[in-house]
């Protein structure tokens, strides 16, 4: 004979089963983001433009200085504004050097 308890037992196991494919059905269809060639702090600027977008034209110092300023907001903070920084000052020294 089936009880009241088995019925509960029963609806708290398929309870269970019904949210774990739910949640497993979810993760797969989130999207896997792409740290390689579109990572987070470096797209996702209001302006929608990617940071490699303004980057790519200009030297490879300032370049890094740029990307550093970009991201800082959204990944080291101060460390990738000393980075920055770091770069600005080789760009001065190399600018400084050859116009001597």
């Amino acid at each position: 004979m089936i009880t009241q308890k088995d019925i509960d037992i029963f609806w708290e196991e398929f309870q269970k089963e019904t949210n774990k494919e739910k949640r497993e059905e979810s993760w797969v269809m989130a999207p896997i983001p792409d740290v390689v060639n579109h990572p987070i702090h470096y797209t996702s600027h209001p302006s929608g433009v990617e940071a490699i977008q303004i980057t790519e034209h200009m030297s490879f110092l300032m370049g890094n200085a740029m990307k550093y300023l970009w991201r800082a907001d959204l990944k080291n903070g101060v460390e990738d504004l000393r980075k920055a920084i770091f770069y600005i000052e080789r760009e001065i020294e190399n600018r400084t050097k050859n116009n001597k």
